[in-house]
């Protein structure tokens, strides 16, 4: 393994710029200086192999293993979280088959999963200050000295260029607020029949663009930066993920799950958004929500993490993002070492935050109830590493773009005590602040 020193910057964006021009580019974003919580930026291009999943593969996360074969593995470095592997995401129909249901093969824009192997990453550590471009031996000196001299030429100062974007039409509602309610109260019936104790219900919104999509993707980093966001382009289309959401970490065998469940929404009057926050963390209801998903998971790491080694050591901690206050949880497990975190992500997916409990009922409520495929939304995005780490995200406030429409979905996890209408509010103020950033660019 090589890696060479450069220049700290929080600029990152810039750097992305410098390999946009190259196949699969890819930037998994600590959204850095914008937002907290994130410590790494890692971004590469150029993948030696490719993986397009459609929604009909048989044993996706296998073939994502195997991808990952296809480099040698390489040592831990207690600096590095990535030293070559695999990056891409996993869309939410890749989980039909592990679950046992009916394959959902409805199109959509981009495939149902891509993975690309790469040889090569820029990594910006944000708690070091310190950034380092990482050099699989698989790469070769032709790519290693073109990726010197592109990012020598870098000016980490200067802002990145900007082209132009616009929407053609303001974002379309997949739902009336009469419609989307009444699914609620469907949902509510069915848990009320027990069913279900909680589902996670959501609608997309869509419009029609031009322009540069990396563009977009600055604009909603600049207002709604997530810990766990990310931008990949395809021949297909490109993704913005804008995620707070971690769904798995891997160091090693040590694994860590932090989901999402419970929302209020901020107000620009600090004393009022402080009551906000104080009434979310007393709210028994958003509690029971968090508290349902935080069971399921324990019960998918337990699937194959050592028996007695899954552990809840914090609940219901306020984060507080631009547009809304969550309850996060965090869940820790062990993973023996004759399984891989390939086989722990199939075992896990979709994430039980965006899918409801028990999971493989709610994924029917939802397949019934949602007028459209999900696709990358509340899938995952992340990295495998071939030195044993890896870090994935819940898909939420993410963007696919393809053939000339961007969309994106929003939605909440429906409990006994859950109000209609209310649902309906909290699923227009999770993506409100987003829409209208890209409403309002021209």
């Amino acid at each position: 393994m090589r890696i060479v020193s450069l220049p700290y910057s929080t600029n990152t964006a810039a750097a992305f710029q410098a390999v946009a021009d190259l196949p699969a580019p890819v930037w998994l974003d600590s959204g850095r200086p914008l937002a907290s919580g994130g410590r790494y930026d890692i971004i590469s291009a150029d993948p030696i192999q490719t993986l397009k999943l459609p929604a009909d593969s048989k044993d996706p996360f296998v073939q994502l293993d195997d991808l990952l074969c296809e480099l040698c593995p390489q040592d831990m470095d207690a600096q590095l979280p990535f030293c070559g592997g695999v990056i891409g995401y996993a869309g939410y129909e890749l989980g039909m088959g592990g679950n046992y249901l009916p394959l959902d093969t409805r199109q959509t824009g981009l495939p149902a999963g891509f993975f690309g192997l790469y040889s090569w990453a820029l990594i910006v550590d944000h708690k070091l200050e310190a950034s380092h471009l990482v050099f699989h031996p698989a790469s070769t000196q032709v790519q290693i000295d073109d990726l010197q001299a592109r990012f020598a030429a870098v000016h980490w100062r200067i802002a990145p260029y900007r082209e132009k974007f616009r929407l053609l039409s303001a974002f379309e509602h997949e739902l009336s607020p009469s419609e989307y309610q009444a699914r609620i109260a469907k949902i509510l019936n069915y848990i009320a029949a027990g069913d279900i104790y909680q589902a996670n219900f959501t609608q997309r919104f869509s419009a029609a663009y031009e322009g540069d999509l990396f563009t977009a993707y600055l604009a909603l980093r600049e207002c709604a930066a997530g810990p766990f966001s990310a931008y990949l382009s395809l021949p297909e289309g490109s993704l913005l993920s804008l995620s707070p959401e971690r769904f798995i970490r891997a160091d090693g065998g040590n694994l860590q799950t932090e989901p999402i469940k419970g929302t209020a929404e901020r107000s620009a009057d600090p004393a009022e958004d402080g009551r906000r926050k104080i009434t979310l963390l007393k709210s028994a209801k958003d509690k029971a929500e968090n508290l349902m998903i935080v069971d399921l998971l324990r019960n998918d790491l337990g699937k194959l993490c050592t028996p007695g080694s899954v552990r809840v050591p914090e609940l219901f901690r306020l984060a507080s993002f631009a547009n809304v206050h969550h309850l996060v949880s965090t869940i820790t497990g062990e993973l023996p070492q004759d399984h891989s975190f390939a086989e722990l992500l199939g075992a896990c997916f979709p994430g039980g935050s965006i899918t409801g409990a028990p999971k493989r009922r709610a994924m029917q409520i939802i397949r019934e109830l949602e007028l459209s495929p999900r696709g990358a939304y509340c899938g995952s995005v992340g990295y495998i590493s071939c030195c044993g780490r890896a870090d994935t995200n819940i898909a939420i406030r993410t963007f696919s773009a393809s053939g000339g429409r961007i969309s994106c979905g929003a939605g909440g996890g429906i409990v006994a005590d859950s109000d209609p209408a209310e649902e309906h509010l909290e699923c227009l103020a999770k993506i409100r602040l987003m829409l209208e950033t890209l409403e309002q660019l021209d």
